[in-house]
């Protein structure tokens, strides 16, 4: 069995190593990476305990891992943090198992009553919940050109499109202040509208900082005025939209749908090849959205590791435990929101 230890992230040669390794896997994903790791910790104080096994400069697998601590939501280790992904990765079953065993042992040293594999290989040993059937992914490759990637997109949301296509909006795309500022604020409206709290600004900034090239901001605006903005990872010629959203006033001038065809397009002329909507729970809105823009689910399994075979954290907002508070958060005044907001949502991850 392969030996497992903690990777020194502020260490340049340890860094590069990992890199090469998520890489080059087949399952490497933009959340296996140390940037990742790296932005959460800053960005939200949660600390990344990076696990790796094999020999110092033959790495045979990885588990990225966050402390989480929240007062309202207990703690809990999780691969990776803030993330949709990120599970354990390795050369073979048996390295795998390693990783999750002592990513288990150190959440018994952490104090951390739970463990969360979020995607990765599932591990094989006993003593794992795995969970199937509640989301699904959504990834299909870009087409060859403009006009290509529009009749890619079936007839109903096509239509959607045409319409956007014929308002005049304005799409940007950077990685500036203004850019920054944008899109926090559209993304903070947007959340409060659905009745979550919204992540501290500062994770967003040290995601972009931590990817550099591999992160940026599209906006769209119309008369001047930003109406839906994005931020997107990019790894491995795949682009993948994370934290978007829109103003109320998007919906009319269809600013979503435009927002993303434009990505698709953006992301064709950096050239990236494939599209990640990201993950999606079965028989809600996005996941209806997904597919009536031409992207298939594929099951995705989820597995963890509880203290006394207790049941796992319950943080999705979606859970009937939490309908209440969805409800009350959506009728606070968004200056509230943000205000508070931030401090509830940084032991979400």
């Amino acid at each position: 069995m392969p030996g497992v230890r903690r990777a020194d992230l502020s260490d340049g040669a340890h860094v590069r190593a990992i890199e090469a390794y998520v890489a080059a896997h087949p399952d490497g994903s933009a959340f296996h990476r140390p940037g990742w790791s790296l932005g959460v910790e800053r960005g939200c104080g949660q600390t990344a305990h990076y696990l790796v096994a094999g020999a110092e400069g033959s790495l045979r697998g990885v588990l990225p891992l966050t402390e989480m601590h929240s007062p309202l939501f207990g703690r809990a280790l999780a691969s990776a943090g803030f993330a949709v992904g990120g599970g354990p990765i390795g050369d073979d079953q048996a390295t795998v198992d390693a990783l999750a065993e002592a990513g288990w042992a150190l959440a018994g040293r952490l104090s951390c009553p739970s463990l969360e594999l979020r995607g990765g290989a599932m591990p094989s040993g006993a003593g794992w919940h795995v969970e199937e059937g509640v989301y699904a992914g959504f990834e299909r490759p870009l087409a060859a050109d403009d006009e290509a990637e529009l009749l890619a997109i079936p007839r109903k949301q096509r239509a959607e499109l045409r319409k956007a296509l014929g308002f005049d909006l304005a799409v940007r795309t950077g990685r500036d202040a203004r850019d920054r500022a944008d899109h926090y604020a559209i993304y903070a409206e947007s959340v409060r509208n659905l009745g979550t709290p919204v992540f501290p600004r500062s994770l967003f900034d040290a995601v972009l900082d931590a990817f550099g090239k591999d992160a940026d901001i599209l906006t769209v605006s119309r008369d001047g005025v930003p109406l839906a903005s994005v931020l997107s990872l990019y790894h491995k010629g795949v682009v993948m939209p994370y934290w978007g959203g829109g103003r109320q006033a998007a919906r009319a001038w269809r600013a979503n749908d435009m927002m993303y065809y434009a990505l698709m397009l953006h992301a064709r002329k950096r050239g990236c090849t494939g599209f990640d909507f990201g993950r999606s729970k079965y028989s809600t809105g996005a996941f209806a959205f997904k597919k009536n823009w031409g992207f298939e689910p594929r099951p995705l399994a989820y597995a963890a590791r509880t203290a006394d075979g207790q049941e796992p954290r319950q943080i999705n907002p979606l859970s009937p435990k939490y309908r209440l508070q969805v409800a009350l958060w959506q009728k606070l005044p968004l200056a509230v929101a943000n205000r508070i907001g931030p401090w509830i949502a940084k032991g979400l991850g």
